[in-house]
């Protein structure tokens, strides 16, 4: 099959952001939509995608061609109620300090959020990056400074890095509450769901940018889902997806670069290597998913004096009732969308959220709240 509408790659920013490109991208992502002879259904991992997807217009450009449905591809609504109440239980802990990103504060739990325990006493503090959280322990040598470490590989480097940093310095007072999560596990489990029909996956830029294109070879190879890496701007996800249709359409299923700028074959080896050498694969629990194995990183045991896991003796995490009247569970893994949530945009909106998927910037409902509230 030859593809008639010739469109140049966006290798550069400069040409991601070209309108003449977009729009013959555009033209012919609708071109293979026809061809293939139906609407296909491609999940956008990341919750970066879900947020520029929706904010571009392209959800509804696409409307009707293509169906773009979220993945769990956003770390703060990943996170567990389990893991939230550990951390709540630390806040409410006489001279310990929470350090943690700013979406983390609002995050709704059967438990509570860790802005109302800052409003009722406790010591919790925003910061954007790891190492502000080391200083913070530096700066009060009386109190126990807890870092949230979330994110994905993207963000675990630098928490690793920190916690180097920490025991190289001898700061004792200074600890990290790992829920880091690793891509793979949470993507095999969602595509082993005989109830969820996904055509294809694009694939978050941030994590292969460090991990490598390969690293996701497993989605080609072992579930046969035609899959690309993309990158964040319109015409990086119009390429993205453009890929995807084209290996539908041949009954291809591998994975493509469509990020090159950003992305390479090996990624980041330096990244990988200082998560090798600080954090040990470790079962995690993921809200929607349920505990996997090897779906998380905890600190190795050379580091262990800065695991707050075990600096403060937290029992094992235990299931939680969950959040009534939230959706986000099911949202994260596609079943739903946010529209057939009862609570979206009525009992749950971003001032009054009643789950994650409602707080975060990465979260689909978030997303989708504030630009139509269309969910479709």
């Amino acid at each position: 099959m030859t593809n008639t509408v010739h469109v140049p790659i966006p290798r550069a920013l400069g040409l991601s952001r070209d309108k003449a490109v977009f729009r013959s991208l555009l033209d012919s992502v609708k071109l293979e939509v026809k061809r293939l002879g139906r609407q296909p259904s491609i999940m956008e991992v990341c919750g970066s995608h879900t947020w520029a997807i929706s904010h571009t217009g392209l959800r509804d450009l696409l409307d009707g061609y293509v169906d773009f449905v979220s993945g769990p591809g956003c770390p703060v609504c990943v996170t567990s109620d389990s893991d939230m109440a550990h951390v709540l239980r630390l806040a409410k802990t006489p001279e310990v300090m929470i350090a943690t990103f700013g979406d983390m504060l609002r995050v709704p739990s059967p438990s509570g959020s860790l802005e109302q325990a800052r409003a009722q006493g406790a010591r919790v503090e925003m910061v954007y990056s790891p190492m502000d959280a080391l200083s913070l322990a530096e700066s009060f040598p009386m109190r126990e400074v807890v870092f949230l470490g979330i994110g994905f590989e993207t963000t675990a480097p630098a928490t690793a890095v920190t916690v180097q940093a920490a025991k190289e310095r001898g700061v004792c007072n200074f600890s990290v509450y790992s829920v880091h999560k690793t891509m793979p596990r949470a993507l095999d489990f969602i595509l082993s769901d005989e109830t969820l029909k996904v055509d294809g996956l694009l694939l978050p830029g941030h994590v292969s940018a460090v991990t490598g294109r390969r690293y996701f070879d497993f989605v080609g190879s072992r579930h046969e889902v035609p899959s690309a890496v993309a990158g964040f701007e319109p015409c990086d996800i119009l390429l993205a997806t453009r890929e995807i249709l084209l290996m539908l359409e041949l009954g291809e299923a591998a994975v493509r670069n469509a990020y090159p700028r950003a992305v390479r074959e090996e990624g980041n080896l330096v990244a990988m290597s200082k998560i090798r050498q600080v954090f040990q694969e470790a079962e995690s629990l993921w809200r929607g998913l349920g505990s996997l194995p090897d779906s998380g990183l905890s600190l190795r045991q050379e580091y262990s004096r800065l695991d707050a896991h075990k600096k403060f003796g937290l029992p094992p995490l235990s299931p939680q009732a969950g959040l009534p009247g939230c959706d986000c569970k099911l949202i994260l893994t596609g079943l739903k969308k946010p529209s057939q949530c009862r609570a979206f945009g009525k009992a749950c909106a971003p001032d009054h959220p009643l789950g994650p998927c409602m707080v975060s910037s990465e979260g689909s409902c978030r997303a989708h709240y504030e630009f139509g509230r269309r969910g479709a």
